[in-house]
């Protein structure tokens, strides 16, 4: 099913490519109404960046050997915050890995600290501290808990003008009942 905007909301099944998008009676709060790009899926488990948790913190606070670069850094997740991850739009990368289309995770750091010093507004561009991740089986144990609703990825959602927004963003475009789930109170009892 598809809303106006095309937005699909008929995935079923998790896949690498596919947004988690958590509901609003998802408490744990690490990710509490979080937006999370599945950027593998298989029997073995699931990796996955939260796109909606952006930092106060710049790819140059935290790397020594980059050049002024104004990168905001977003949090990817629990797991591991200490490990830097990114996602880009540039297919010329090597060994960068096609999660959807036109959206590619990893590959030469020194070619991405190139495309960051240089890029501008040039290069879809993020940087992301730690990541999700989910055991053999724990991401559908969590799907039929009615966990996570799940949406197709696309570029303007993984690189969003404002990541804040994008919760209500994709729940709106997705329409009907999601669309009603975007304007869900943050604490329903002071409704």
């Amino acid at each position: 099913m598809a809303s106006r905007h095309g937005m699909s909301s008929s995935l079923q099944e998790p896949r690498t490519g596919a947004l988690l998008i958590a509901p609003p009676s998802l408490m744990d709060p690490n990710f509490r109404r979080s937006v999370v790009l599945l950027c593998e899926h298989n029997e073995e488990g699931s990796f996955g960046l939260i796109l909606n948790r952006p930092l106060e913190l710049h790819l140059n606070d935290v790397l020594d050997d980059v050049a002024p670069c104004e990168d905001a850094l977003s949090l990817g997740g629990p797991v591991e915050p200490n490990t830097l991850h990114f996602l880009h739009g540039n297919p010329e990368v090597a060994g960068a890995v096609e999660i959807y289309d036109g959206i590619y995770w990893g590959g030469d750091f020194e070619a991405i600290k190139d495309l960051a010093r240089a890029n501008g507004a040039a290069e879809p561009l993020r940087f992301f501290l730690g990541y999700a991740g989910w055991g053999a089986e724990q991401l559908r144990t969590e799907m039929e808990d009615a966990g996570w609703i799940l949406a197709e990825a696309e570029a303007a959602l993984v690189f969003p003008e404002d990541p804040r927004q994008l919760w209500r963003t994709i729940l709106r475009r997705m329409g009907g009942e999601y669309a009603l789930l975007a304007n869900y109170p943050d604490d329903p009892r002071l409704n």
